[in-house]
């Protein structure tokens, strides 16, 4: 049957369509379009270093000038801004990597945990942490500290120890030890624990003799005592030629003392040898303090060629001429070291109670001033 051109013309049309939605369907099967662009990757920052510098850092002062300055500085590789995390707190934003900052909230010589993020343009990010141990005084820095911020033994640059029993000249009870039991550095503080043990008890006594010794300027020793009956905290230092020539020829200050008895109360005497008649001399005076178990007080010396000077938090309650008109062949214009211990019973002491277990001295730092 011939077709009219209107049926010609019909089916022209619906050829042309059904090739035309065959073709846009296999270009969406194959996934191929006219959109040549190419997604974006990630780019991945890689070899994040971070390095501190802290102000006025060097072989005598390690942790800086006191100042508390640190220079961070953090690199990494297609890195182009970084963030800084100071103990937790608000991210600071660097866009070179560079940071400036001053630890100025804790006194003393304490570790603080830097966090540095590095971002890439596609943000994505890598980090990295450290501790870094600064110093910040308010005011003229000491030229020597113990802050105690080091969590283990007592620093071995700092101290040494009196071990073993034998009463100490004063008929005392403890036996000490250099173990953790009785003598730790934790939470910030130094802490001299007495225990009972067994038919006896063990404490510790530290001493910095040959490793840290001086001749005058002041001395801040922040601590808190035991608060048990029995027990006898002393602060206190004694001539460095002690070795040589004994005691009390060489001269004894103490800064702090303790009766196992009274504790609202602490004690300032010095102790030396009256050359005239080769008898033994001393002077001391006592002050009340309250709270000296439940808070910590600060217990300073402020020695000169001239005079011996003992305070608790800055009053003053002792002073005594030792220049050489007081004190002939005075030991007191020679050089000291200090040590610090908990006694039990002994002249200072006395009586243990029976149910007596533990009890500690708890030093928070010791700084010298000159």
């Amino acid at each position: 049957m011939a077709l009219n051109i209107k049926s010609l013309i019909f089916l022209f049309f619906s050829l042309t369509l059904l090739t035309s939605w065959s073709c846009s369907d296999d270009s969406i099967d194959s996934g191929n379009s006219d959109d040549n662009s190419v997604p974006n990757s990630n780019v991945v920052p890689s070899n994040l270093i971070l390095t501190t510098v802290l102000q006025g850092a060097d072989s005598n002062n390690p942790y800086g000038n006191g100042s508390g300055i640190v220079n961070f500085n953090a690199q990494a590789i297609d890195a182009v801004s970084y963030g800084f995390v100071i103990d937790g707190g608000t991210e600071v934003q660097s866009t070179d990597g560079t940071l400036l900052y001053t630890f100025n909230t804790k006194e003393g010589i304490e570790y603080y945990n830097v966090t540095v993020i590095a971002y890439s343009s596609t943000n994505d990010a890598i980090e990295t942490s450290a501790n870094v141990a600064v110093s910040y005084y308010i005011g003229t820095p000491p030229v020597w500290a113990d802050e105690f911020f080091q969590t283990g033994a007592p620093n071995s640059e700092n101290w040494t120890y009196d071990l073993g029993a034998g009463g100490w000249g004063n008929n005392e009870a403890q036996t000490y030890t250099n173990n953790a039991a009785n003598v730790i550095v934790e939470d910030g503080v130094l802490k001299i624990m007495a225990k009972a043990s067994g038919s006896g008890y063990t404490s510790s006594r530290l001493k910095s003799i040959g490793l840290v010794e001086f001749k005058y300027g002041r001395l801040d020793v922040r601590a808190k005592l035991p608060s048990s009956a029995g027990t006898w905290p002393a602060i206190w230092m004694l001539g460095a030629n002690f070795p040589s020539v004994g005691w009390p020829a060489c001269g004894e200050i103490d800064i702090m003392e303790q009766t196992g008895w009274d504790k609202n109360k602490t004690l300032g005497t010095c102790h030396w040898l009256n050359t005239s008649n080769s008898s033994y001399a001393s002077y001391g005076l006592d002050t009340a303090i309250s709270n000296v178990s439940s808070e910590f007080h600060v217990y300073s010396l402020e020695w000169s060629a001239n005079s011996i000077k003992i305070l608790v938090n800055d009053i003053q309650f002792f002073v005594m001429n030792s220049d050489g008109s007081a004190i002939p062949n005075t030991p007191f214009q020679n050089d000291f070291f200090i040590i610090l211990n908990v006694a039990m019973g002994g002249s200072l002491g006395g009586d243990i109670p029976s149910n007596f277990t533990e009890d500690r001295m708890e030093v928070d730092y010791i700084r010298l001033f000159q």
